[in-house]
């Protein structure tokens, strides 16, 4: 089933991830920029091809309020304020915290991606790295955007591969399909062959695909995003409460900064 998108509108999709779309240049393997490049996001207009509306604004009465308040009270605000991070500068305070999955005890940290943008295949690495140091109570998880039918259908593989266990194995080759080998996965044919590469035949794609429980995830990942008011991606949102781009803090290792200490605050909070 070929998806309703004509090829040069998915390579605008793919080139225009940026925070000016009409300066973007075009895909090409993508490499980490240095720590002095502020690093954008994509935002849902840069996500839309051509002709079609874009995810409805943040501005949505539904949406939570962000406060752009310039300190934090209590011993976790301490914790920021004294890491030299502000409020509305380096981070936005959602009000009311929104609920998350994780439990009790955890700090989640949420990132919110797509697939098809480079900024989000730039910070793979860094994100790797983090995790490998992240304390034990902090509970990492991928959220990917659904800001159109493009963007969806690679939503839909994340969870169909995370359904069939494959998910591990295949998040970053799916990155490099795109922005190395070119291949931007533009329908489901395409994505079925990419999975058949790991040993999932297109029985096991089809019924994962087409699941109740990935088209469960799907809506509850579309609800996060206006929840959250991610407006661009890569954008982390620690423990329902704080949301940062490294277009705030300027920097990937920054914005990684940012998070540690976010997690100390919640942390600290807990306590």
């Amino acid at each position: 089933m070929k998806l309703r998108i004509l090829w040069p509108l998915v390579f605008v999709l793919i080139a225009a991830c940026s925070d000016r779309p009409e300066t973007a240049a075009p895909i090409q393997a993508a490499s980490p920029a240095p720590e002095s490049a502020p690093q954008p996001t994509a935002s849902p207009s840069d996500a839309a091809p051509r002709g079609e509306a874009p995810a409805a604004p943040a501005t949505e009465v539904d949406s939570p309020r962000i406060e752009l308040a310039q300190a934090e009270a209590g011993a976790g605000g301490d914790l920021i304020a004294a890491a030299g991070f502000q409020a509305g500068v380096h981070y936005q305070r959602l009000s009311p915290t929104q609920p998350t999955s994780s439990g009790p005890d955890q700090v989640e940290v949420a990132e919110f991606f797509m697939y098809s943008c480079p900024h989000c295949y730039n910070f793979e690495p860094y994100i790797a790295q983090w995790l490998t140091t992240k304390p034990d109570y902090v509970n990492f998880v991928r959220i990917p955007t659904v800001w159109n039918p493009l963007v969806r259908s690679h939503a839909q593989a994340f969870y169909a591969a995370e359904a069939l266990g494959k998910l591990d194995e295949m998040h970053t080759p799916f990155f490099r399909e795109m922005h190395v080998n070119g291949n931007y996965l533009d329908s489901e044919d395409a994505i079925a062959q990419f999975f058949s590469r790991f040993g999932v035949d297109n029985k096991a794609f089809k019924e994962a695909f087409d699941s109740f429980s990935v088209h469960t995830k799907l809506q509850r990942a579309d609800e996060l995003t206006r929840r959250y008011r991610v407006t661009g991606t890569p954008s982390i949102v620690v423990n329902g409460k704080y949301v940062a781009t490294a277009s705030m803090t300027g920097s990937y290792e920054k914005l990684l900064e940012l998070v540690d200490v976010l997690v100390a605050s919640e942390r600290a909070a807990q306590n």
